[in-house]
């Protein structure tokens, strides 16, 4: 193929990279998002790589006889969090990429 540089490509995907990384680490540090659960008795945040950075139980949410539902106000918030840090990701990281997937830089 003439006119291609095979090493000129591989310092653009370098380049993208050393981005992609740059991103996460943003991400990582500056998106917080938090999901509830039973009107704010559960409230769950994470970061903007999918970390659980907190999670804050109300007391009125808390019985002893029934556990299972604590439990599951818990799964339900962090999933929401999940989702939007998720979303948000997505959104970040197309921004690099063009909104094209590529395998390691993207979701």
């Amino acid at each position: 193929m003439p006119g291609f540089d095979f090493n000129t490509l591989m310092r653009q995907v370098r380049k993208m990279q050393e981005e992609a990384t740059r991103k996460k680490d943003e991400l990582a540090t500056s998106v917080r998002v938090e999901g509830k659960a039973a009107d704010g008795l559960v409230i769950a945040t994470v970061n903007g790589v999918r970390e659980l950075v907190s999670l804050k139980i109300d007391p009125k949410a808390v019985d002893p006889g029934d556990l299972g539902m604590l439990e599951d106000l818990v799964i339900a918030a962090v999933n929401q969090a999940l989702a939007e840090a998720k979303a948000k990701e997505e959104a970040e990281m197309g921004k690099l990429t063009g909104g094209i997937k590529i395998p390691g830089l993207t979701m």
